[in-house]
C-alpha cells in the first residue's frame, strides 16, 4: 500500500502544471514613496492590481529593453524622471504585445501620468491638417477679395467704410 501511495505521489507531478503568471494589462503612477520613479501596476481586465504577479517581467521602455522585478503586481522603474517626459512602455506576452504611451507631467508635487490614446496619435495630426487646409483655402479667399476690392477701390471709388456701413444696415434690416 505504502508503494502505491509513493507512486501516486510521484506521477501527481507529472500530469499537473504550474499556473504561468502572465501580465493582461498595467497602468503608470508615481511610485508611493514620490521620489521621482515610476511605479508600473500589473492590472486585470477590472483594473484592479493583479496581486498574483510575481518575478521578473521584460519591458521595453522608450527603446530600451528593461527586466522590472514584480512583487504584488507592482514594480518600480529604477530610474528617476528628471522632466517632463513622453514614456512609451511596451510588454510582450505569449497571447499579444500591449503597447501604453504616457505623457509625464512633473511638478513640485511629483509626477502625474497621462495616458495618451492611439486614438489621439491620429486625430490631432488629421485635426492640425484639416484646420491647415481650411485656412489655406480663407487665404486664398481673402487674396481673391482683396484683389477684387483694390480693382474696385481703385477703378471705380469702392470705399471701404461705405462697404462696412451698407453691410451693418443689411444685417439690423434682416434682423
Amino acid at each position: 500500500m505504502q508503494k502505491l501511495i509513493f507512486f501516486c505521489l510521484f506521477m501527481i507531478p507529472l500530469f499537473t502544471s504550474a499556473q504561468h503568471q502572465q501580465i493582461k494589462d498595467f497602468l503608470v503612477k508615481e511610485n508611493l514613496s514620490q521620489n521621482g520613479k515610476l511605479a508600473i501596476i500589473a492590472v486585470d481586465s477590472t483594473e484592479k492590481v493583479d496581486n498574483v504577479i510575481h518575478g521578473n517581467f521584460r519591458f521595453i521602455i522608450n527603446g530600451f529593453q528593461q527586466d522590472l522585478q514584480f512583487e504584488d503586481g507592482v514594480s518600480v522603474y529604477n530610474h528617476s524622471v528628471e522632466s517632463s517626459t513622453f514614456v512609451l512602455l511596451k510588454h510582450k506576452n505569449q497571447d499579444k504585445e500591449i503597447a501604453r504611451y504616457y505623457f509625464v507631467r512633473k511638478t513640485d508635487k511629483g509626477l502625474t501620468p497621462y495616458k495618451i490614446s492611439a486614438l489621439a496619435l491620429i486625430l490631432i495630426p488629421a485635426v492640425i491638417l484639416l484646420i491647415a487646409y481650411m485656412f489655406k483655402r480663407f487665404l486664398t479667399t481673402i487674396v481673391v477679395l482683396v484683389i477684387v476690392y483694390g480693382y474696385f477701390h481703385y477703378s471705380k471709388g469702392l470705399n471701404i467704410s461705405q462697404l462696412l456701413e451698407s453691410l451693418f444696415i443689411g444685417f439690423k434690416n434682416f434682423f
